[in-house]
């Protein structure tokens, strides 16, 4: 059978064991045409995933709007229902890791197979190579009134194996022009309405910006303060890497790679996904002059901030994150049940963030039974334990500025704290409390717990990670060695 006839049948087989041939858009292809992926609605692509799981029916997650019949706990006294976590330092035979070898060559392959199978889901080994080429390079630009280079890039991907699935990451590259050397260097999830591409001299400065909740800021915007850091920052596009839906799974890079079929149920989701594409972005700012490769960083905030975190736990060559407002699926303890849970993120809005195989914890009613929260193999401090001993700093903002209490602020403090033992054991510091996570209370807002590799700080404002980027900036630079600039006036 050719590629193309195989590609095809694959895709039948699939849409007649989900009972979907009749939603198939595409036609039997003539000879030399590539098929069409499926074009499925994300309930479609749900149920299929529930049939190859044999999951009957799932748990409703809670809603976030008050009065509701199934409103969320906000309760603290009724948060914790397994409040006990896995150990991050204990091996799954019993015996307990006390050096730092044991963490990598033992513990830590451990819990990242339980989150590729489990949580995320695995890259696969076949995923096609990415080309990077600029399309535009401009010298006649400034970030404030700092004069900056920038790039546009495009990350084409080879979709030779399934021509119809076409893959484009718009990337843009910002630096200092009157850098003395390579910069450090933030990656930022989700971009900004044109790109983040700078204005020229003299053409009017971009309105203000504020997060979900809005806001009034008093610092400038982060790429501002960076450039007048002495940094850069480049802004990358999670979308064009992989839609932010059930419906687009068969396309995307994660289609790409499946040829346009549906996933396994231990395939990567949108998360893992967004997490690769930063990591190709880096490929690129490894090459470039302007870059200081070993000090480059990822930040995103809300579903990008756990983008973020997964692309810092799976990526060894980011040296530093910031991870912005996350909540349920980033920092947020899964255990915890305040706000969001994981129910949520097994129902067919949010399950394509995760592994399939991440819906069975969701499960009423299934062939293996009924699962939930307290039978995941890891949780949230874990994968703030993989990031270890890199630099990671967790940020929030305030339920009355529009960072709501259905981010859990406190459970993911929660999440922090436990974390805290494996940075000890690998020779970092974490947030310096040495509290038990269990009883661990969350510091006063707009204090931040920045002495470590470990940081932590709830700032005053809302959904962004805004009004945290000067604490953040000043936190990096300690431990990165990095020197601002004396001035941030154009030379």
């Amino acid at each position: 059978m050719n590629f193309l006839s195989d590609c095809f049948a694959a895709g039948l087989i699939a849409a007649v064991a989900a009972g979907n041939l009749s939603d198939r858009t595409a036609a039997v292809p003539s000879s030399g045409a590539a098929p069409e992926p499926l074009n499925w609605t994300a309930q479609q692509d749900h149920q299929n995933m529930m049939d190859q799981l044999g999951i009957k029916a799932l748990r409703p997650g809670p809603s976030g709007r008050a009065g509701a019949t199934n409103e969320a706990n906000y309760d603290p006294a009724k948060a914790n229902p397994y409040p006990d976590l896995p150990d991050p330092l204990t091996l799954k035979n019993g015996q307990r890791v006390t050096t730092a070898d044991a963490w990598r060559k033992q513990r830590r392959p451990e819990i990242v197979e339980d989150f590729e199978r489990e949580v995320i889901g695995r890259v696969p080994k076949n995923v096609p190579r990415v080309t990077w080429t600029i399309t535009t390079q401009a010298v006649d630009r400034v970030v404030g009134e700092i004069s900056v280079v920038a790039k546009q890039l495009v990350g084409h991907v080879d979709n030779s194996a399934c021509p119809s699935i076409e893959v484009k990451i718009p990337m843009t590259l910002v630096t200092p022009s009157n850098a003395s050397g390579p910069v450090p260097v933030l990656m930022m999830f989700g971009g900004f309405g044109d790109g983040g591409f700078p204005r020229r001299p003299g053409e009017p400065a971009p309105a203000p910006r504020g997060g979900f909740g809005g806001g009034n800021f008093t610092d400038p915007p982060s790429t501002e303060q960076l450039i007048a850091a002495g940094w850069g920052y480049a802004t990358i596009n999670p979308g064009s890497i992989q839609a932010d839906n059930g419906a687009g799974l068969t396309k995307g890079i994660i289609g790409l790679v499946n040829k346009g079929q549906p996933r396994k149920p231990d395939d990567w989701g949108s998360l893992r996904a967004w997490a690769w594409g930063a990591a190709r972005g880096l490929d690129y700012l490894e090459t470039d002059p302007t870059v200081d490769a070993k000090k480059v960083g990822i930040e995103g905030v809300s579903r990008f901030g756990k983008a973020a975190l997964v692309a810092m736990a799976f990526e060894p060559r980011f040296a530093v994150v910031l991870v912005g407002s996350s909540g349920e699926g980033g920092v947020k303890l899964h255990r915890r049940n305040f706000g969001e849970a994981v129910e949520n993120l097994t129902g067919s809005g949010e399950y394509h963030w995760m592994a399939g195989n991440f819906m069975k914890y969701g499960a009423a009613e299934s062939a293996f039974g009924s699962r939930n929260a307290g039978d995941l193999p890891v949780d949230a401090h874990e994968l703030i334990a993989l990031c270890a001993p890199r630099l990671i700093f967790i940020s929030y903002g305030v339920p009355e500025h529009g960072d709501a209490n259905w981010l859990d602020q406190q459970g993911s403090y929660m999440a922090t704290v436990a974390a805290g033992p494996v940075f000890r054991l690998l020779g970092a510091r974490d947030i310096g409390e040495n509290e038990d996570y269990r009883t661990a209370k969350m510091p006063r807002v707009n204090t931040g717990l920045l002495d470590g590799e470990l940081a932590w700080r709830q700032h005053d404002g809302g959904h962004e990670d805004r009004s945290n980027m000067k604490h953040f900036i000043a936190w990096a630079n300690k431990f990165i060695k990095h020197t601002p600039p004396a001035a941030a006036s154009e030379k």
